[in-house]
Formats: structure tokens, sequence, C-alpha cells
């Protein structure tokens, strides 16, 4: 029987680009920002570097789908990188090829990157894709605000939540995560807003207000992973283990079935079992602290009843109580989350695992949570009926 990957592969280090509008770079500038972190922090040459995975969603660099664009602004040696792609949990998908060749013992040491330039695009949110012949005839005229705004609303009207309860519960899951950025140099917003601000900005998508939207940004970031042995031959005395990597891929269920009240997100609960069963975790609530993919504040709401980490329609409550603050019991989103950071479809996997990593290796600066022993990250890619969803457990 498949026994998993728990504890069988190592974050030897990681790097991260500043986040935001980075008009004077291009992708590969981004790329090498992350990569020239890790490289740093692990000590290593990069001909160490047995294998690569490669993860952006819109930008190919004009060389196409491949893994060329990162082999050529890395000056990567003579080693395979694959290029994947899978919505917004594209950068965990780079995470889990990286982690998987470690674990099977095809190579030593493994990078894994994610990147995306947006911000020269000229759109104010994501640009445009076609996702098939036959997409049009299942969302036509869907958008993201859309989409997660019938989130909202089902979830409201599901647990019997009063409009102004819900709209302050998303506007303290915005202000949360704005007061964490502003310790982040790395983040692309960090100016601290009101919880009031945020109730009364004007409507997106009803109930989506502008505070309860992430917005879209430059960025990257990479791991590189290795065995708990060569970690520790590094220096490494205590080195984050992989616990747990679980995606899951909406099957149309959500969608074509009535089993669905379309006020949860099917595949993050699956995934989460996955993950927790993986990593040998009875009470999801023994985590340290989780990085969501929180791309509008109803989503963080939803995904911490999904995960287990608050009974289903009391996410709100728990939130409004400081739960999941900076201080809280289980800090969630403590570097600003997609909110503040902003959403590189590519790298979004990876900079939460980053800040994960940064965490339980004592290296996170002002916002530094105590001695944490375990993280959590969540990515979300698509709309609530049809998308793809990933959990990632990192432990010491």
């Amino acid at each position: 029987m498949a026994s998993g990957i728990k504890d069988k592969v190592a974050i030897l280090s990681m790097g991260c680009s500043r986040f935001g509008e980075r008009w004077d770079i291009g992708q590969e500038e981004l790329m090498r920002e992350a990569y020239g972190e890790a490289l740093t922090r692990a000590g290593i040459e990069a001909s160490a570097i047995g294998a690569a995975w490669y993860s952006s969603h819109y930008d190919d660099i004009g060389a196409g789908k491949s893994g060329v664009p990162m082999a050529m602004a890395l000056s990567l040696p003579d080693i395979g990188v694959t290029r994947v792609e899978n919505f917004c949990a594209g950068g965990t998908e780079a995470f889990r090829g990286a982690v998987f060749a470690v674990a099977s013992g095809s190579v030593d040491i493994a990078l894994a990157m994610g990147v995306e330039k947006l911000k020269d695009t000229g759109f104010a949110g994501l640009p445009t894709a076609s996702r098939g012949t036959l997409a049009p005839m299942y969302l036509p005229t869907h958008t993201n605000p859309g989409n997660f705004a019938q989130l909202a609303r089902a979830y409201e009207a599901v647990h019997g939540i009063a409009r102004q309860d819900l709209k302050r519960a998303m506007a303290h899951t915005s202000m949360k995560s704005h007061a964490n950025a502003v310790a982040n140099d790395k983040a692309h917003l960090r100016k601290p807003i009101t919880i009031e601000q945020a109730v009364q900005a004007p409507l997106v998508a009803d109930p989506l207000g502008l505070f309860d939207c992430c917005p879209v940004s430059d960025g990257a970031a990479c791991a590189l992973v290795t065995t708990p042995e060569i970690a520790r031959a590094l220096g490494q005395a205590e080195p984050v283990l992989v616990k747990a990597v679980q995606i899951v891929a909406s099957n149309g269920w959500e969608a074509q079935q009535q089993g669905w009240n379309g006020a949860y997100v099917h595949t993050t609960r699956q995934a989460a079992r996955a993950a927790y069963a993986e990593a040998g975790i009875a009470d999801p609530r023994q985590i340290s602290l989780t990085e969501l993919h929180d791309c509008f504040s109803i989503t963080e709401l939803v995904t911490l009843e999904d995960l287990g980490l608050a009974q289903p329609g009391n996410a709100w409550r728990a939130m409004l109580d400081g739960r999941f603050d900076a201080d809280g019991a289980q800090p969630c989103q403590i570097d600003g989350g997609l909110k503040c950071f902003g959403h590189p479809v590519g790298a979004s996997g990876l900079r939460m695992l980053y800040e994960g990593w940064l965490q339980l290796t004592g290296q996170a600066g002002a916002r530094q949570l105590g001695a944490p022993h375990s993280a959590l990250t969540h990515n979300l890619g698509g709309a609530p009926a049809q998308n793809v969803c990933s959990v990632t457990i990192l432990g010491l």
C-alpha cells in the first residue's frame, strides 16, 4: 500500500521576490530574485540541483509551454525542467513534483519555482484566458468576484447568517491581513485598514466589497528540497519536513449533481482529509499557523470550516472573536495573505510555503510567532463549483 511522503523530504531553503507592481523588471528577473535568495540560504552550488519544476499560468516569455524559460533565466545546469500548470495551485503543483522526485530517490536536491508577471498586461484583474473548447458551455458569463459572491450568498443562506454579521466578519478578515502585512516588506499592500472602511467600501459583487477582493501582482517564489539526511549533513539540526502534499481536481460532481449546496468547497474538504491522514493529524487545531487562498474574504471564512479549523457556519464568529488574528489561538495569513501580497497565479502556492518555512525556522522577523511546530497551506484555483485545490502540511 502507498505510504505517502511524510518525513521523506525536507525543505533545504526557500526564496521569494518582493511582490507588487514590478514595472522595472521582467519575469526572468523575478525568478532570479527568488532563486538567488534560496541558493544563498541553502549554501550550495547550482550544480547540486538534479531536477526542477516551473509553474507559470499566463506568460511563457516567448519560449512556449516548456521548462526552457526557467532554465535560461537561471542558467541552470543541464537538468530536466518540467513546466506545470494547475490554475492557482500551480505553485504547489511545482512543489509536489520536486518533492516526489526527492522522495522517489531520483535526485538528491530539486527546485520548485512559481512566477507570474501580471501587471504589464493592462488588466485590472486577471487577463482573459481560454480554458478549452467546451468551457463557454459550462461557465459562459462567469467572473471571479461573481463566482465567490455566490459562495457568500449560499453560505449566508444555508447557515442563516445575518448580512451585517457576515459583512463585519469579512471585514475583520481583510483588516487582519492588512495589519499583518505592515510588518512584511515583500508584500504588495502594506497599509492598515479599519473594519468600517471594509464594510463601507464600494461593492464589487454583492456582498463582496473592494476590500474583500485580493489584487493581482508580479512575483516569484521557490523552494529547494532534499532528503532530511542531506539537510542535516548541510548543517540543519532540525530541518522543516514535508508532512503531506495533496491535490484534488473537481470531477463535475459540484456542478452536475444535487448534493452540493454551494456553501462550501468540496475539493478542499477532500484534499484536507487526505492531507491530515498522510500527516497523521487527528485534530486540525493542532496546526500552529495557516496560509489560505484568500482570493476573497469569504473564501478564507469558508476554507477555515472546510479544513476543520472552525465548525460549519461558525467561522465568522471565530473570526470576529480574534481566533485567527496574529495573537490568536491559530494565526492565519500572518504574512498578509493573497489579500496583501497580491496573487501572481503561478507563484502564490510557493509564497505561502515560504512563510510557513520562515516561521518554522524562526526567520520571520517582526512577525515571528514564538515557536510554531507546524504550518498548513491551501490553494484554490478556479471557481467554487469547478476548481483545483491543494493542501500542504509542513512540520518539524
